[in-house]
């Protein structure tokens, strides 16, 4: 699979993943490596998971280069994207090819006590950076690019006090239709992956680490067991290949059949 990335042009790909030390995120990365793809990937604070996926990524013979960023604070990214820049050149390229949005916080509370702050703090990170840091990363992306904005199953099915984070991820699934049709013209698309509930630390690691969530979840879905990291990375590694380049503006959500 590693010739894949390189089937249309001749030269590596290169994506940009945010959150990309551990969950979803480190799964799209090695998938994307496996595939022949380069990674520029952020975390926030596991520096040390971080260290472990560029080591992970360079044993499929690509290369990663991992950035802390707080994708919920926008003034930093004018120095993100610098060093995106100056990684890409070293590459010996100019431009990115690939951009998943991947970094997110989770938030459970029940309505009638959500805070001002609870809500800032999620509306940052969660539809705020997704906003601004794709805004600025458009600009040094390839023409026929592939963006690919992670939402959630929750902006379809309900489970309790999770109004603000479904909110927002619902925002985040017409941001993506809109922006497809203003990238249109460029060849870039735009897709969101809802997926639903997934065994990594999110929540605390609520739906891996509490039985009793895991077996509520188990029997809610049609496969019959929460998803996995693996589950999610490699579809969306598949779905940012030429094969989609006909797809955009599409939500596609890849929960197992969660409440079906």
């Amino acid at each position: 699979m590693a010739n894949e990335a390189k089937e249309t042009s001749g030269k590596t790909k290169i994506a940009v993943v945010t959150g990309g030390s551990r969950g979803i995120g480190k799964s799209t990365v090695l998938a994307l490596a496996e595939r022949g793809v380069n990674s520029i990937f952020t975390f926030v604070s596991a520096s040390k998971e971080a260290d472990e996926v560029v080591s992970a990524v360079a044993k499929f013979g690509a290369q990663a280069v991992a950035f802390k960023l707080d994708t919920g604070i926008v003034g930093e990214f004018d120095g993100f994207v610098e060093r995106v820049n100056s990684t890409v050149r070293g590459w010996g390229a100019e431009h990115i090819d690939y951009l998943v949005n991947n970094a997110g916080i989770s938030h459970h509370n029940a309505f009638d006590k959500v805070t001002e702050e609870e809500l800032d703090k999620l509306y940052a990170v969660n539809f705020k950076g997704v906003f601004f840091l794709t805004q600025k990363l458009v600009r040094i992306m390839n023409d026929g690019g592939r963006i690919v904005n992670i939402s959630s199953g929750l902006a379809r099915f309900w489970t309790p006090n999770t109004v603000p984070y479904a909110s927002l991820k619902g925002a985040i699934e017409v941001f993506t239709h809109y922006l497809a049709k203003d990238l249109g013209p460029r060849g870039i698309t735009v897709n969101a992956v809802a997926p639903g509930a997934i065994q990594t630390d999110f929540s605390g690691g609520m739906v891996r680490d509490n039985p009793e969530v895991n077996k509520m979840v188990s029997e809610a879905t049609a496969l019959g067991r929460p998803g996995l990291p693996d589950d999610i990375g490699p579809m969306i590694a598949s779905f940012l290949s030429d094969a989609n380049r006909w797809v955009t503006a599409q939500r596609i959500e890849v929960s197992g059949g969660m409440y079906l």
